[in-house]
């Protein structure tokens, strides 16, 4: 089975992925196949490398295929498509089961209802959301007498916002929609730098602009240097500048950023981008950001409409924040309706594809600019218009933003570092 190999070959050259892993042995078709997810598991408890060395060491190795076997289930390797193969062999496995109740449910004239039993338990196998009400109530019995803390999410280094919000709070998705070039994209960077600073791991999916213009952005608002100067550093430092150099470097170096810029990004492919970040660096909690919402490919194409594109890609978003008990925060478009208006500040009906997202966030803000429409004001100030917070009040959240550099500023006059 092509599922099983790739599957195989997939845990032989990313070994961390074991670890995640609820497939049984069993539950594979091929008895070698199972005899080498055995072997494997084993050796991944025991800490010890999972690869061609070690497996050749294996009792049975002739009988499993030898090392030319080994080493062809290894070009069957897709660590993006893991979850894929493991529900395909999933799937072939309750088929099978079924397939045997059956059987026996003939030749032994079972009772209807020990049918029925038997094949529950087949579609139960995977199920790992289990949570008895008695064990919940013996948790909560003292909390009338015990002072509760207040869950702290991940601090956005405004003081309003987290006031506001409480932080980005694990399993929540949080979309931060605009007309383009309001500052989504600083308004981001400006949050994963303070994730980062945080101790957090910020990952971000930048899905229209390569990893390098992410980091010029990084660098120019950390420095308060003109963009302009990004392009040229030799000529467009100044001397004050380039001594500070170093120091903003090493200031940028500390956030620990993740950038994957690949255009047209799955979810399932940041999901297992995501997995390995997460075990590349054990003990940091992931904070997920997405540049933006509808250049997420979608599993499907549904025929090309986009409304339900956007109801794949937005539930997927908080199934994704729930998996690895993070924030994720998406940007998102504006249409153009929001041009047409008096009073130019967004509402919901404005994000495109509004319903799902609208149902799905747990946090949506609107960002608004005056200057954005009034070239000859110089008013500075960006509004973070918070329309929808599942967990606290809705408002208007006042920064400064300087357009040039791309630093958001507290209006409490507190710099982003």
């Amino acid at each position: 089975m092509i599922a099983e190999k790739a599957l195989l070959g997939t845990f032989l050259k990313h070994n961390y992925l074991l670890k995640d892993t609820t497939l049984k042995p069993e539950q594979l078709e091929e008895i070698r196949h199972q005899k080498l997810l055995k072997i494997m598991l084993q050796l991944a408890r025991k800490g010890k490398p999972v690869d061609v060395v070690t497996l050749s060491t294996a009792p049975e190795l002739e009988q499993l295929g030898g090392i030319s076997y080994i080493n062809e289930l290894a070009s069957f390797a897709d660590a993006e498509k893991i979850e894929e193969y493991e529900e395909l062999v999933l799937e072939a496995w309750k088929e099978r089961e079924k397939n045997n109740i059956l059987t026996r449910a003939i030749q032994e004239g079972w009772e209807i209802g020990k049918v029925i039993t038997s094949l529950d338990a087949i579609n139960e196998s995977k199920m790992d959301d289990h949570a008895s009400i008695t064990d919940i109530l013996a948790d909560m019995y003292e909390a009338p007498w015990r002072p509760e803390e207040k869950k702290r999410g991940v601090p956005t280094g405004i003081v309003q916002l987290d006031r506001t919000t409480n932080g980005f709070q694990d399993g929540e998705v949080t979309v931060i929609a605009a007309r383009p070039s309001m500052g989504k994209t600083d308004v981001m960077i400006h949050l994963a730098k303070q994730a980062g600073w945080q101790g957090h791991l910020p990952i971000i999916f930048s899905l229209e602009m390569p990893s390098r213009s992410i980091t010029d952005r990084l660098i120019a608002s950390t420095g308060r240097f003109n963009r302009m100067k990004m392009r040229n550093l030799y000529k467009g430092l100044t001397d004050e500048q380039k001594k500070m150099w170093p120091t903003i470097i090493g200031r940028v170096a500390d956030t620990n950023i993740q950038i994957f810029d690949g255009a047209g990004q799955t979810i399932m492919e940041m999901r297992a981008k995501t997995r390995k970040m997460v075990h590349s660096f054990p003990g940091k909690k992931p904070v997920i950001f997405i540049d933006y919402l509808t250049l997420i490919r979608p599993a499907n194409s549904y025929g090309g409409s986009a409304h339900l594109q956007v109801t794949e890609i937005s539930k997927s978003l908080k199934a994704m924040a729930k998996e690895f008990n993070c924030p994720v925060i998406t940007l998102a478009q504006l249409n153009r309706s929001v041009e047409q208006r008096a009073d130019k500040r967004p509402v919901m009906s404005d994000i495109r594809e509004s319903g799902s997202v609208e149902q799905d966030a747990d946090l949506i803000i609107f960002l608004y600019r005056e200057k954005y429409y009034n070239k000859e004001t110089d008013d500075d100030t960006l509004e973070l218009i918070i329309a929808k917070n599942r967990n606290g009040p809705v408002g208007t959240v006042r920064v400064k933003y300087n357009e040039h550099t791309g630093e958001i500023i507290d209006d409490y006059g507190q710099r982003a570092v």
